[in-house]
């Protein structure tokens, strides 16, 4: 009788974190972007930011002209109005146009490493479970759709702001709303063919509740008071973020594509 041997084969180790290429391509465009623009030193790279940032008056100059008359009618008697016409003034005198490009330039730049290093860091976590389901196309267009959803929910709140609007973080905002609506489900972690919440079973289900309660508690604490308790020296643009979490909650089925394959 032959002595037979039996090898059992090496277990195999699932990794604990997958980033999918798409989302490593973009973390590392926008860490080459903030690198080659800091390189060109202060005066350069706000102008980058001035020229490629999304700034609402310029946007409200070229689309809605008849606000542009009612601030400067206002400016007559309300000191604010007149503070912001001149602003405005100051802005348009160096712009060519209304840019509409910005709507998506403006999540590309950055002001700071640590700006930079916060959203990659965030895009990393929930862009790597979204892209995942979605693919690489389809992440890439949602990312972009709510970088602009954000853009213009700041420019209906700020219509005649004139600061530059720079920063990934409403397109982050719409990655964490898309990963609100299947990563509560069962096997909505490991699974990207799970079933995602309906819009009605995420307002029942009280996991997505809590995680959306709490980061709408925390972008208000951390954005609107930003400034206040000396988190940023320069004021946060939380309604752009709201902007792009309330796309990204609202235009998720468009992307979804899930159904589409045997579901868990």
């Amino acid at each position: 009788m032959n002595d037979m041997s039996f090898e059992i084969p090496p277990r195999r180790r699932e990794p604990v974190f997958f980033m999918p290429a798409i989302v490593q391509v973009v973390i590392v465009a926008l860490l080459a972007i903030y690198g080659l623009t800091s390189l060109l030193g202060g005066e350069l790279q706000a102008r980058i930011d001035f020229d490629w940032g999304f700034i609402p008056g310029r946007f409200t100059a070229a689309v809605a002209p008849g606000w542009m008359a009612d601030l400067i009618n206002r400016s007559a008697a309300d000191p604010d109005a007149l503070t912001a016409a001149r602003l405005l003034r100051d802005t348009l005198a160096f712009s060519d146009g209304w840019r509409l490009q910005t709507l998506l330039t403006y999540a590309f730049l950055h002001g700071s490493w640590t700006h930079v290093g916060v959203n990659c860091v965030w895009l990393a976590a929930v862009g790597s479970p979204v892209a995942i389901r979605f693919g690489w196309a389809r992440f890439t267009m949602f990312f972009l759709v709510t970088a602009v959803a954000g853009a213009l929910a700041q420019w209906i709140v700020a219509p005649y702001e004139a600061i530059p609007m720079i920063g990934a973080s409403a397109a982050d905002s719409g990655l964490m709303a898309a990963a609100a609506r299947f990563l509560f489900r069962p096997g909505g972690g490991r699974n990207p063919s799970a079933r995602a919440s309906t819009f009605r079973e995420l307002l029942t289900d009280r996991r997505a509740l809590i995680f959306i309660g709490i980061w709408m508690a925390t972008n208000f604490l951390f954005g609107a008071g930003a400034t206040t308790l000396g988190a940023s020296e320069a004021p946060v643009a939380w309604v752009a973020h709201v902007g792009g979490f309330m796309a990204g909650l609202l235009l998720f089925d468009l992307f979804d594509m899930s159904w589409r394959r045997p579901r868990a």
